[in-house]
């Protein structure tokens, strides 16, 4: 006697319902997993790559506008987002017109340093830091100090930037760093 498996019914709740299901079948047979769109992903992660740009340029403009080959868009970018951006810094373009450090009558150890520079430069500048170095008769240093406008101005100067063309002079007193200064230098910062 042979056994015949049960026939199932045509219809109804015993039907045959088509081919087993997909997930049995090897890897070749698979129907592809639909693909979801990333368009809304990559558009958000464009804008916060540019919004993390835009903060960058913003906290390092001043930065940027002192190199000479980013400043101007630096100055167009800041014009239309009403920025500021510091004055344009070039000490190269300061002259010194004189200069003299002299010992104070009445007042042993004290040296008055004098001078007048102007702004050779076509555009506005900040007041430049100012670098004096003392040496004695041998060329060694014996002093190296660096003053900024409020030391030499004494206060804050009446006008931030120095108009291209305008000349200046300063005059202010330093303790002598020791006995036999006899050279002097300047320089611009």
């Amino acid at each position: 006697m042979v056994r015949r498996p049960a026939r199932r019914p045509a219809g109804g709740l015993g039907a045959d319902r088509g081919p087993a299901p997909v997930s049995h079948a090897p890897s070749f047979m698979r129907a592809p997993a639909p693909v979801r769109s990333r368009r809304g992903e990559w558009i958000a992660l464009v804008l916060l790559a540019l919004a993390l740009l835009a903060q960058l340029f913003f906290s390092q403009r001043a930065q940027l506008a002192a190199d000479a080959r980013w400043r101007p868009l630096v100055l167009s970018a800041c014009g239309a987002l009403r920025c500021s951006v510091p004055a344009w810094r070039e000490p190269g373009a300061f002259s010194m017109l004189s200069r003299d450090v002299i010992a104070v009558p009445g007042r042993p150890g004290v040296l008055r340093v004098q001078a007048s520079f102007r702004n050779d430069a076509a555009w506005p500048q900040p007041w430049p830091a100012l670098v004096l170095a003392l040496s004695d008769a041998e060329g060694r240093q014996l002093g190296v100090r660096r003053f900024q406008p409020r030391d030499y101005l004494g206060a804050a100067p009446g006008r931030a930037l120095l108009a291209p063309g305008q000349a200046t002079q300063l005059a202010f007193d330093i303790l002598e760093p020791g006995p036999g200064v006899v050279a002097f230098d300047f320089r611009f910062e």
